[in-house]
């Protein structure tokens, strides 16, 4: 007991500032500049289950928490926001009130972050309302804008930004594969601009709600036979793929608490580990049309495996690959320990699926028509 009083009594005795330092929990705030545009962060840090874990907020876009878990080794704090495939890490001050730090998702941005208090403190924003689902089962565009790229900007992008679709550096091939799912080896006929010509499109649906992955299909469809004067047939061929399987110890893969009816999430960008897919309320019939995005040939699925997914994978791509994402060449494995594995490697590992090399027979689009899009 006469230990335990004499350990309280030098606590009380410490300063404030010493206090501080042993204890980040609370409401951090900063501004991050991304060219002309200024975003306000703020992360709330609580203790929880004798873990250290955070919630993001963007002050100044009223979305969903965010969260993170966080890490300190003495002054080092980092913070991993798994969803954005971010992190954050900054080190703390001597006085336990600020960190100053980078704050990665894809490039890194100077993020500095200051305790706050009740006088400075931030409000955070109240969370959306849920969208509300689109009802209609034979939607189409109301009005749709087609523009090409600006070549300067690189990376790819397909959204929804409230009811609105939207996609950027998308070739006509980018789209087919959206509304069909297809390889373009599974494509065949189309002049070579098909391939190489990107465009950016948004488009507003005639309904009311947020579609689903089936009416943003439909309606993606539709923009192609109005505005590209798409016509098609298709034929069955033995094609070579990769057919996606589950290793012998099984799937490392968790099932999503998301409405399975509600529109898949997927992304992709490069960490300094390498490229990163992330995929939210996901099925394995999407993961593939999705992977093949990056591969030589056809991915189909064969795993087995019904339901959504949610799950990020992180990977090295070769030249090849990197170039069909547009991430430009693939860094060096010897300039970069801590690089990921290469695809094949990085899906058993990490998710206990892999690609098999095999032929199957598969239908193949046949373009019997296409134009330029026409005017907006």
């Amino acid at each position: 007991m006469k230990t335990l009083t004499l350990w309280m009594m030098a606590l009380a005795a410490l300063p404030i500032s010493a206090l501080q330092t042993q204890n980040i929990a609370g409401n951090w705030q900063g501004t991050v500049e991304a060219g002309p545009q200024k975003v306000r962060i703020l992360f709330k840090i609580a203790l929880e289950n004798d873990k250290l874990q955070a919630t993001l907020y963007m002050v100044d876009r009223p979305s969903a928490p965010i969260a993170a878990t966080v890490a300190r080794d003495g002054s080092t704090v980092k913070i991993t926001i798994p969803s954005m495939n971010g992190k954050y890490e900054g080190k703390l001050s001597a006085d336990g009130n600020s960190i100053v730090g980078t704050l990665t998702q894809g490039a890194p941005l100077a993020l500095n972050l200051e305790r706050a208090t009740p006088e400075t403190a931030w409000a955070i924003p109240e969370p959306p309302a849920p969208p509300v689902p689109m009802a209609a089962k034979n939607p189409s565009f109301e009005v749709a804008t087609i523009k090409p790229s600006d070549p300067s900007k690189p990376g790819q992008i397909v959204t929804l930004r409230g009811d609105y679709v939207i996609t950027t550096n998308t070739t006509l091939h980018d789209l087919i594969n959206l509304a069909y799912w297809i390889h373009p080896k599974q494509l065949t006929g189309g002049p070579a601009w098909t391939e190489s010509e990107k465009f950016d499109m948004t488009g507003k649906p005639d309904a009311p709600g947020q579609p689903n992955v089936d009416q943003m299909k439909l309606m993606i469809q539709k923009l192609l036979a109005d505005r590209f004067q798409l016509k098609f047939h298709y034929e069955k061929r033995d094609l070579s793929v990769y057919a996606i399987t589950v290793v012998k110890t099984g799937a490392k893969i968790t099932k999503s608490d998301a409405d399975p009816k509600g529109l898949p999430g997927w992304s992709f960008g490069r960490s300094p580990a390498g490229t990163v897919f992330t995929f939210r309320n996901s099925p394995l019939s999407q993961v593939a049309a999705l992977l093949q995005n990056s591969m030589d040939r056809p991915v189909v699925d064969q795993s087995g495996l019904s339901g959504r997914y949610d799950f990020t994978l992180t990977f090295t791509p070769d030249a090849a690959q990197a170039a069909r994402l547009g991430l430009g060449g693939p860094p060096p494995a010897a300039d970069n320990p801590d690089a990921a594995p290469d695809l094949f490697t990085a899906l058993q590992q990490q998710l206990g699926l892999k690609l098999e090399s095999t032929k199957a027979p598969t239908d193949v689009m046949v373009i019997d028509r296409v134009e330029k899009p026409s005017e907006n």
